[in-house]
């Protein structure tokens, strides 16, 4: 009988975990795919967002501006990537100056710090590669970029090192209220919990309705990106964004934190967790970052991929205890800015928790800070003490991203560990490079083979079933 089962390993589900992790809580974390963060938290912009968008008095505004703050601590003590560069939101003709106004006037409604209106030999100086036709801009310093797949891993691992739960490969299909508590019934037996938190995505409202009445639907809404070449990562030197309109807040272009250039996303309503990209959607972002940044070369586009929001009707989170069954808790409709907000909002599940009557007894100690091995930052005399300490990381493996076989192993053998060969790329960045693991790739599966004991052909892509070997081309020898 665990106190809390957590449903979904995204962001969300992750910070919920962390912020459990420092109370003597027994928990558990439910997530049907192989690793954390495979979802929506690996497919996005990857921006910590202002908070000038959401409406005054939403969850989406409360929660952005208090986890724009929040992230920027939890970086800082999890070693994970962050950059506060900022974000323009450019005008091109008279009326979107009045959306900037608009904007500018909400930002600071929600608590927004030091926005300002830029004139166009302003955003000039600081954008000269933005298009001549951009007539005025939004600046929002408050705004970064992260590795949002790298921060909810992050978050995981703490909470598995404060001792919470985590049960991968487990799907949750019925729960059932047995008294004062659950069973949550999955593909690898059943799971007993006092307390429930939904955090599964796309998939929150089915969850949801397992056990409760249908109180909300999820409208899964695809994005469609370019990831560019470094070539192309100091093109802009901010998050550049066109006037949102009634698909969102539009196609962007900015700088990612590894140093390439990110490019989108549209918004097509998607069956939910379709990420196939289409002709069209891809020519669609194309066409319209180019109207903010006439000069992205998209030959040096190294990969397109797309992420599925967990959008609802009402534009807003739905975040709250169900009436009927207590202690089931619904942290749901978390689109844009979900990956801003998730960790402030796990602070507040907790006192709402706390108040439905989880008893919540800080822990004396828990650990709170990592440190992670990343060669390639490393200066040459920290290089040489860490081969000498381990050898692994004298032999670069990735030869794009300076990834060495030291933190490889490493990235298999942490508190949750890598079983996949992107599960790798996303603790180490082993095939994130120009050449998306074509020379790395199957280095990296031997690797893993090795650690873990496992037949060559067990190891997948990324997913289970992703399967590169089904079997030998060739078998036997020459007699």
């Amino acid at each position: 009988m665990y106190d809390v089962a957590i449903i979904g390993a995204g962001i969300t589900g992750c910070s919920i975990a962390y912020e459990l992790g420092k109370y003597n809580v027994n928990a558990v974390v439910i997530e049907k795919e192989n690793d954390v963060a495979v979802g929506t938290t690996k497919a996005n912009s990857a921006i910590i967002h202002g908070g000038y968008d959401p409406i005054p008095g939403s969850l989406m505004a409360k929660y952005n501006i208090r986890g724009n703050q929040y992230i920027k601590e939890l970086c800082k003590k999890l070693d994970v990537p962050f950059k506060q560069i900022g974000a323009l939101i450019v005008a091109f003709e008279e009326k979107e100056e009045k959306t900037l106004e608009e904007l500018k006037q909400r930002g600071e409604k929600n608590g927004v710090p030091d926005m300002e209106i830029w004139d166009q030999e302003k955003l000039r100086k600081e954008e000269p590669n933005v298009s001549e036709k951009a007539i005025k801009a939004l600046f929002s310093p408050n705004v970064g970029i992260i590795s949002p797949w790298e921060l909810a891993i992050a978050l995981g691992e703490m909470a598995v090192e404060n001792g919470i739960e985590f049960k991968l490969n487990t799907e949750v299909t019925d729960i059932q209220k047995n008294g004062d508590a659950y069973e949550i019934k999955t593909n690898n037996g059943t799971v007993e919990a006092k307390y429930i938190c939904n955090a599964a995505g796309v998939n929150a409202d089915k969850v949801n309705e397992y056990t409760n009445k249908k109180s909300f639907t999820i409208e899964p809404n695809k994005g469609e990106y370019y990831l560019l070449d470094k070539s192309q990562g100091e093109l802009v030197n901010h998050v550049i964004f066109q006037c949102p309109n009634k698909d969102g807040k539009g196609v962007l272009v900015s700088p990612t934190v590894h140093g390439n250039l990110i490019v989108g996303p549209n918004s097509q309503p998607t069956d939910g967790d379709d990420v196939s990209t289409s002709t069209d959607g891809l020519s669609f972002v194309r066409n319209t970052a180019l109207k903010s940044v006439p000069g992205i070369n998209f030959r040096e586009s190294i990969r397109n991929f797309a992420g599925v929001r967990a959008r609802t009707k009402e534009d807003d989170f739905f975040i709250f205890e169900d009436e009927e069954n207590k202690g089931f808790f619904n942290i749901s409709g978390m689109a844009s800015p979900g990956l801003s907000s998730a960790p402030a909002i796990a602070v507040d599940l907790l006192k709402m928790m706390e108040a439905s009557g989880l008893s919540l007894e800080a822990k004396e100690e828990f650990k709170d800070e990592r440190k992670v091995n990343r060669f390639k930052k490393l200066s040459d005399e920290e290089r040489a003490a860490l081969i000498k300490e381990n050898p692994l990381y004298g032999k670069i493996i990735c030869r794009c991203e300076t990834v060495t076989e030291g933190e490889i192993v490493d990235a298999i053998h942490r508190p949750i560990p890598a079983t996949s060969i992107d599960a790798v790329k996303r603790r180490c960045n082993a095939g994130m490079g120009r050449c998306q693991g074509g020379f790395c790739g199957p280095r990296v599966q031997e690797i893993i083979s090795r650690e873990l004991n496992i037949p060559l052909e067990n190891v997948p892509q990324d997913r289970v079933g992703m399967n590169i070997i089904t079997g030998e081309t060739k078998t036997g020898g020459a007699k």
